[in-house]
């Protein structure tokens, strides 16, 4: 017995409970299943209910029980040893610890043991092992011995050829068309078609089902709403949400810029006076790689050297009449890290020499993360010179000739080096101009935005100066101080303090590079402790550096630091950090009020700062906010639960001179006391615009302040900072978080930081490395959707791994209230860079969407997270028939019918009315043009390899009936299994069979190289069609006796085995005549896509009207010639290949499709060769020559193929076209003359193999587009073209002489209206006369073939059911009769479709847009498993590419569709079985995947 679903803790029950039991839990899980009991409820129940019969061990919980018991290990379960120790050294980003919070750890441990009260199983995803990031661990582990279950379904011949083999039909676990859909699916809960439910992946499937919990029955009210618009859920607002409910904010003011008599005019006028009066005064001095001062540049130096530079600029890279740089011009600066001397030159220089610097990182790749960005704004700056130092240009990447390559977008460089042997000293003469700063351009500082553009904000020479006056006055600078800066000089706080307000205050700075930071984390608090530092600037991660290395050094001093100016306060985890750093330096002299946060922008500069504290005065005080308050843009103290609460320091106070205000993020108005919004910014210090972007400039720089009436409030512009924050008591400024951080998913905001945190608390040591997690939101299916990428360690164990994921999400759901929607690990390293080393979060989120993050371990929770879907569709109780009819009556809409000509007024010759049965029509032949060639075989190179005549095929047919009235013993009626490859001999042994009165039944013969896969199929048939004897070939029948074939199926009890390779010249006595009509010609055995072996009955009658349908309908006479490339064992395949030729008289030329795959021209050049104008195929033929041939056509032309002459290219196939493969086709093969209306397809079922055929005259096909919603309704509408989720179908060819089809509701049975869907039902003399089952099963009989319409005019008729669905529409054209053509659609396999919330699904357009996702999707396959979607994709490129496809699969599966994935399988290519026809087998996929023998790749199970 299965497990039940949702038993997720109870084991199942013991088998012999009483029958009144056994209906009380079908009972209950009824309930569960339609959401009237919840889970909790039904466990309790059902446990009571059980308990009399069930022995509880003591002690253990039954969920850990079951789990022993059902979960096979999985093979990657091996613990690596843990190779830690190798990688205790020191790893750059590994010790990132700025969000680091035991605040906040602890409340993520106590909100994941809440969690693990309620115990949640998620299935781990299945890996094969060469998926797993190789580890040296990893190397050195031989692999576990586990036993392989053999493989079943392994279609390929040999397991390196990833080729797919030439189709093969494959049945099912033994499922034959007789005991049907009703009573075969019904047990799928149980054993899932054969497979026990115990199997590793149904385990899973269960654990995923159970942690998807049931949703409720909706409320009656929207029982009445029509379902024929999907509405998206638009996330409702929170009734309780808090609301801001404080007064308007009114602006806050800064303290006044004070005026200070000796500030100079402009910052030039500074380093102009310091250099020439303080010459020897000490400026920058920079450390080597160990930290050790190794160059001090003295004022004077900095002054000689940039007027040097600014001469040169000027004068020297031109000539005189055309200079290469004017003033105002824009240019690089290309600097290392490691080397702030030189940038201060070229920076002074610069402004000396009145252009523009514009400081950009140094690129090392051609294609660095973002750097296609740089180039961008490179271009738009119009920046053509590049300044850099000697070692920087000689470390570029260069091309083969020594050049410095093309970067990826940018514009073409010149390269000036400004090292000082290079430079002109300047005249006596010569003086730089050096005017009062006013607005002019000093230089262009960069930014990237959240989706990764870069823009360059443009700052002023009067900015400039007022921010380093109102820098000075808060931090309260005085001259010859020392400072030590550890922040990047070239931009943010590292520039406007070491290099622009240090100018100013004539300080003397210690320039500590980040590359010295990762090898001696330590050097800058001994930086301080050696220079008596008063300043030291720093970002969070150099305090925890700092605090992980500091036993190496007890006896440092940090006592005369009056301001550890932290940069990144504004990041609201920077308060632990701080804390912690304190605790441990304070015994070295920090003093607490020196530690001052302070919170800075690109655009508004530093937005604003603590002010050094007055010793003993009591320290700032915290805000602990609530997390939900916050998603909610309110301010809220946190009470309720402290695992959900934000504590943010201050970061001082509004800058001197400055004002400040907060505004909605949205919009300009101002926020209310109690509201989180953006802080706006107005000073003379702050950018002026983007450069270049007037647009986006005035949103940002030009704000004008609203209040709740809309009316502004003062004249003054203010700036957006891109932060967010509120101005708490004392007008102490707070930050919560960056606007470029912010993700607002169902309308509440997170910050990105905050998730980062709550990431990290989860104790993940082992697992993924601190500093390398990236947090971004994606949209998907009208809402962001979030998601979390971090490195794993190489010597994570997937265990390892899976655990901390699932941790993770737990964790931010608590605290967080918000689900992930997809957490990845990647290898360690892989994540794009930002150029000082951080995580490049815009080109990380590029990656993720593009398919090329290549995750080694993902975990996709669209369940928990979509919350959006629209409601399932409830099925209205049906409209009756009748109503129905009079709704379409009165709409004036016709009932959907259409017909093809008619066969009675068409007159044939003597033929028809004197031979009734084929056997007689080819003795007439043998007779009347005994040497008239009927048929032609071709082999591979395209010679004819046997013809036959009309009287060498009668010789032959009466030489194989006298062989079986001999050899066989048989008797008129009994059935003869035909087993031969495509060609003339097993049309001889059909026709002997007739002349014998026997009944010949065609089989694909087993694939020699894959007996295991084929041979069954071949034995089932033979049982199930009672053979009393099969004709093969002598190769065959050794095959059929071989010990490979004993392996695969019992060879002892095959029926009689006749070869027909040599037989004996003897005369007939005389042909059997059948008695009536009715009598059986043939059965034609056939694998269904869904996996049905179903035989149908032809009568004599069928088949001589089969015949005659397709002459008039194609004009067949005895002077044509038409080519076959198709597998002649069933449906209309079997019709063309056998029987037309001997009716019609007309020549085949047949191609065995096998012929193509070593020679893809054959077709097309036997085509051209014998000018031949109606040509049949199949799509698997179409495909290859449009995938083989596509880029060959030239050669094609080269080879004198010409395929002017083709009148109809016919595709065989009972399927809804596929426009794109035909439209494809028919579009390459146009430059060889393919007429674009030449090709078209059929339609056929099993209840009648032949409903339409284009045939010669009448209308091409034509084309409509339906929209893809409506059809899930069962509905049709029609669109344009391009409409969004509009679907293009093709008419299947014209209905046939004799046939009449109608469009019948499936439920009802009643007819439906003009452009409906309907089921399609036929009614035709080659209809077949029922199915041949070993259960005659009647009502099925019935059901099928003689049913008759509930209601209507046409209830008289009996009409067979095909299966399909489709639609009918009356066009303007005029067909063949005269009349108005009624078009034929055909829109899929009823057996097919998956019926997925309400809605009717077909496959093929799942598929077809996930074959779009990703260019190494070779080929995908759906199916759905207990009401969860399976994706199955084939994966064309390498394998660390698997993973990648799981988020592109899901997301497009909900975008287009709206559904949610429940298992992507990744395979190899060329494991989707696909049939004969071209079809793909899911059920079959289907059963395999659940008795595990699919050998994925990668197996992710979506939460």
């Amino acid at each position: 017995m299965a497990e039940p679903p949702g038993g997720n803790g109870a084991a199942s029950p013991p088998a012999g409970l009483p029958r009144e039991v056994r209906e009380q839990l079908a009972e209950l899980e009824l309930e569960l299943s339609e959401g009237d009991i919840t889970q909790k409820g039904y466990e309790k129940k059902r446990a009571k209910l059980l308990a009399p019969y069930f022995p509880q061990t003591q002690g253990v919980d039954p969920g850990v029980q079951k789990e022993s018991r059902n979960q096979t290990p999985a093979p990657s379960a091996a613990p690596a040893p843990s190779s830690s120790k190798y990688h205790r050294g020191r790893s750059g980003g590994a010790r990132d610890e700025r969000y680091r919070s035991d605040i906040h750890t602890e409340a993520v441990q106590a909100a994941l043991a809440k969690h693990k009260e309620q115990k949640m199983a998620l299935p781990m995803p299945t890996k094969r092992r060469s998926t797993f990031v190789q580890s040296p661990a990893d190397a050195c582990t031989p692999p576990e011995n586990f036993s392989v279950p053999p493989d079943v379904t392994a279609t390929t011949s040999t397991p390196a050829s990833s080729a797919r083999p030439s189709a093969i039909d494959l049945p099912p676990s033994g499922i034959v068309k007789g005991m049907h859909k009703s009573s075969n699916r019904s047990s799928l809960m149980d054993t899932a078609d054969g497979v026990p439910v115990s199997s590793r992946v149904s385990t899973k499937i269960q654990q995923l089902l159970n942690t998807l919990k049931r949703p409720k029955r909706p409320p009656l009210k929207e029982f009445f709403v029509d379902d024929f618009e999907e509405i998206v859920e638009v996330p409702q607002p929170d009734p309780n949400q808090p609301k801001p409910e404080g007064r308007q904010m009114t602006p806050v003011k800064g303290e006044p810029l004070g005026v200070v008599c000796n500030w100079p005019p402009a910052l030039e006028a500074a380093l102009q006076r310091w250099g020439t009066t303080q010459a020897k005064c000490p400026c920058l001095t920079a450390l080597d790689v160990t930290g050790k001062p190794v160059y001090t540049l003295t004022y004077g130096k900095l002054w000689s050297r940039s007027l040097k530079l600014a001469y040169t600029l000027l004068n020297k890279l031109g000539t005189k009449n055309e200079p290469v740089l004017k003033p105002g011009d824009r240019v690089a600066l290309v600097y290392p890290n490691n080397d702030p001397v030189m940038f201060m030159v070229a920076f002074y220089g610069c402004l000396l020499a009145e252009v523009i610097p514009v400081p950009i990182e140094v690129p090392l790749t051609r294609k660095d993360a973002g750097g296609q960005q740089i180039g961008f704004l490179l271009g738009s700056c119009g920046i053509g010179l590049a300044l850099t130092t000697e070692v920087c240009l000689k470390g570029l990447p260069k091309t083969q000739n020594g050049e410095i390559v093309q970067f990826k977008g940018w514009p073409r460089l010149k390269w000036v080096v400004t090292d000082s042997k290079y430079l002109s000293k300047s005249p006596k003469d010569w003086q730089p101009n050096i005017s009062n700063a006013g607005t002019e351009p000093a230089y262009i500082e960069y930014k990237t935005s959240k989706e990764g553009s870069v823009m360059g904000v443009t700052v002023s020479r009067i900015a400039m100066l007022s921010h380093c006056q109102a820098l000075s006055q808060a931090c309260n600078y005085s001259e010859g101080e020392t400072i030590v800066n550890v922040l990047d000089f070239k931009k943010d706080a590292g520039l406007w303090h070491s290099m622009l307000t240090s100018v100013m205050n004539k300080l003397h700075t210690i320039s500590v590079p980040y590359s010295v930071m990762k090898t001696c984390p330590l050097s800058w608090v001994q930086r301080v402790h050696t220079h008596k530092a008063k300043v030291a600037l720093v970002k969070c991660r150099d305090l925890h550096w700092a605090m992980m290395a500091h036993r190496d050094q007890r006896d440092v001093s940090l006592s005369s630091l009056r301001m550890l100016i932290v940069t990144d306060g504004a990041n609201p985890w920077s308060v632990s950090s701080c804390d912690a750093f304190l605790s441990l330096f304070q015994s070295h002299g920090l003093k607490p009020e020196a530690i001052c946060p302070c919170a800075t922008s690109a655009e508004a500069m530093t937005v604003a700062i603590r002010r050094p504290g007055v010793p003993g005065a009591p320290l700032p005080g915290r805000a602990i906010l609530s997390m939900n308050g916050l998603s909610y843009g309110v301010i809220r103290v946190n009470t309720e639960d402290k695992n959900s609460a934000l504590t943010v320091q201050d970061v001082g106070h509004v800058m001197p001179g400055g004002m400040m205000c907060i505004v909605k993020p949205e919009g300009p108005q101002l926020c209310k006391t109690d509201e989180i919004g953006e802080i706006c910014v107005s000073s003379r210090a702050g950018g002026m615009v983007y450069y270049g972007l007037t647009g986006v400039t005035k949103n940002t720089f030009e704000v004008i302040p609203v209040n709740s009436a809309g009316s502004p409030v003062g004249a003054v512009p203010f700036v957006r900072s891109g932060l967010m924050g509120f101005v708490g008591p004392g007008s102490l400024v707070f930050v919560v978080g960056k606007i470029d951080g912010m993700l607002i998913v169902s309308g509440r905001r997170h910050n990105a930081d905050d998730i980062v945190a709550t990431g990290l608390a989860v104790e993940s040591i082992k697992t993924v490395y601190r500093g390398r997690i990236a947090v971004f939101s994606v949209t998907v299916f009208y809402d962001e959707r979030i998601v979390v990428v971090a490195e794993q360690r190489p010597d994570a164990s997937e265990e390892d791994s899976f655990q901390w994921m699932s941790r993770v999400l737990q964790a931010i759901d608590s605290i967080h209230q918000v689900g992930v929607y997809c957490l990845a690990l990647v290898p360690a390293n892989t994540l794009p860079k930002t150029p000082l080393g951080g995580i490049h979060i815009s080109q990380t989120k590029q990656h993720f969407l593009e398919g090329s993050l290549h995750p080694c371990n993902i975990l996709m929770c669209p369940h928990t997270c979509v919350t959006n879907l629209p409601k399932p569709r409830q099925k209205q109780p049906g409209v009756g028939p009748a109503s129905v009819m009079v709704g379409n009556l009165v709409a004036g809409k016709r009932i959907a019918q259409a017909a093809g000509r008619d066969l009675g007024q068409i007159e044939e010759n003597d033929l028809v009315r004197k031979h009734q049965f084929l056997s007689e029509i080819l003795q007439w032949r043998a007779q009347a043009t005994p040497e008239h060639m009927l048929f032609l075989l071709l082999n591979a190179k395209g010679a004819p390899v046997c013809t036959a005549t009309c009287l060498q095929l009668h010789k032959r047919a009466e030489r194989i009936a006298s062989i079986l009235y001999e050899k066989g013993h048989l008797n008129a009626g009994d059935n003869v299994v035909l087993l031969y490859p495509p060609g003339i001999e097993l049309i001889a042994a059909f026709y002997g069979c007739l002349y014998a009165g026997c009944i010949p039944v065609t089989v694909r013969p087993p694939h020699a190289q894959n007996l295991t896969a084929t041979l069954p199929t071949v034995r089932m048939i033979v049982d199930v069609s009672k053979a009393a004897c099969i004709l093969t070939s002598q190769i065959l029948m050794r095959l059929l006796r071989s010990r490979e074939a004993a392996s695969a199926v019992d060879v002892k009890t095959w029926p009689t085995i006749i070869d027909t390779d040599d037989l004996p010249r003897k005369r007939l006595p005389q042909v059997y005549k059948p008695p009536t009509p009715e009598m059986l010609a043939y059965l034609d055995f056939s694998v269904s896509t869904t996996g049905m072996l179903t035989g149908v009955k032809m009568s004599h009658a069928a088949v001589s009207a089969l015949c005659r349908a397709i002459k008039l309908q194609c004009e067949l006479y005895s002077t044509r010639q038409i080519a076959i490339c198709l597998d002649p064992y069933c449906g209309l395949g079997f019709a063309l290949w056998c029987l037309c030729s001997v009716y019609s008289g007309h020549q085949s030329i047949l191609i065995p499709p096998m012929e193509l795959e070593s020679n893809l021209f054959l077709w097309l050049s036997t085509v051209s060769q014998y000018k031949i104008r109606d040509t049949f195929c199949s799509y698997s033929v179409m495909d290859m020559c449009t995938k083989g041939l596509g880029n060959q056509v030239d050669v094609l032309k080269a080879r004198g193929i010409h395929l002017s002459g083709v009148r109809t290219c016919v595709v065989v196939a009972e399927e809804r076209p596929r426009v794109a493969l035909t439209q494809s086709f028919s579009k390459l093969f146009k430059d060889i003359g393919l007429s674009t209306r030449a090709v078209s397809t059929t339609f056929g079922s099993r209840v009648n193999v032949a409903i339409c055929l284009q045939g010669t005259s009448g209308p091409d096909p034509t084309t409509v587009y339906v929209d893809l919603k409506s059809l899930r309704h069962d509905r049709v509408r029609l669109v344009e073209r391009g409409a969004p989720q509009s679907l293009l179908l093709s008419e299947s060819g014209k209905i046939l002489p004799g046939v009449k089809v109608i469009i019948v509701n499936p439920e009802t049975k009643g007819p439906v209206g003009d452009s409906h869907l309907g089921e399609i039902w036929v009614n035709s003399p080659h209809t077949a006369s029922g199915y041949y089952t070993i259960y005659d099963n009647e009502t099925l009989q019935a059901d099928h073939f003689n049913t008759r319409l509930s209601f209507g005019d046409a209830a008289q008729t009996l009409w067979a059911r095909t299966g399909y669905l489709g639609f009918v529409r009356r066009t303007e054209l005029t067909a063949a009769s005269g009349e108005r053509h009624d078009a034929l659609y055909v829109v899929g396999a009823l057996d097919e479709t998956l019926e997925l919330r309400g809605l009717r699904y077909h496959p093929i357009d799942i598929e077809t847009s996930v074959s779009r996702t990703h260019r190494s999707i070779a080929e995908c396959a759906v199916f759905t498993w207990t009401n969860l979607l399976v994706v199955v994709v084939e994966l064309c490129g390498c394998e660390q590419e698997a993973l990648d496809l799981v988020p592109l699969v899901t997301n497009v599966v909900l975008e287009e569709h709206y559904l949610i994935v429940g298992v992507v399988v990744v395979v190899d290519p060329g494991v989707i079985p696909i049939n004969s026809r071209g079809e793909k087998q899911r059920m079959h996929l289907r059963d395999s995947f659940l008795a595990d023998q699919l050998d994925p790749i990668y197996v992710a199970y979506n939460m």
